[in-house]
């Protein structure tokens, strides 16, 4: 999440400047340029935000795979073993599901997937915690890059889940969340 800030902090800074020196200038053609400057250091940013959010992807995958095998015979650290018709509450998002897939869609960096077909798919699966954060998410679907910008999405949620429960205590839960975007060839 300390990557998501730094670059939302950058973004507000260069909005205030760009601002500034666009407001400043009295000449229609360079307040022109200047509105194009930003348009492509803009796009320059997205880039290189998707590249961090990818390396701290990577970095957050490799401690949840190095978790899994430094405790991996910690009952602890397993997903409880309770039966769907035990649990009393279930994981909510807030605001409720099209919330959780709104904002998702919302967070996805869609330039970074290189796209073969117009309609794109993944199922994501990811652990509430017992303090409603998310770990351990997963995207499976046909393509890479697709499933990757779905989980930088995922672990980008602002906001936590309400965990799921069984009379009244929290449990670790298995979420799937199915996504589907469709693409327009040469945008």
């Amino acid at each position: 999440m300390s990557a998501k800030k730094y670059f939302d902090y950058q973004r507000f800074m260069l909005n205030k400047e760009f601002k500034n020196k666009f407001d400043k200038e009295k000449e229609l053609p360079v307040k022109i340029a200047i509105k194009q400057d930003f348009a492509e250091f803009m796009v320059k940013l997205d880039s290189i935000q998707n590249t961090a959010f990818i390396g701290t992807l990577i970095k957050v995958k490799n401690r949840e795979d190095l978790s899994k095998i430094f405790t991996k015979n910690l009952p602890k650290l397993q997903l409880d073993a309770v039966k769907k018709s035990e649990i009393t509450e279930d994981a909510q998002y807030p605001g409720g599901f099209e919330t959780l897939r709104k904002e998702v869609a919302d967070l996805f960096y869609s330039d970074a997937v290189l796209v073969d077909q117009k309609l794109l798919k993944a199922n994501v699966v990811f652990v509430v915690e017992k303090d409603g954060s998310i770990s351990f998410v997963k995207a499976e679907g046909d393509n890479f890059s697709f499933n990757r910008q779905a989980e930088i999405a995922v672990y980008l949620l602002p906001q936590k889940f309400s965990p799921a429960a069984i009379n009244g205590t929290a449990i670790r839960y298995r979420f799937r969340l199915p996504l589907a975007m469709n693409f327009e060839f040469g945008k």
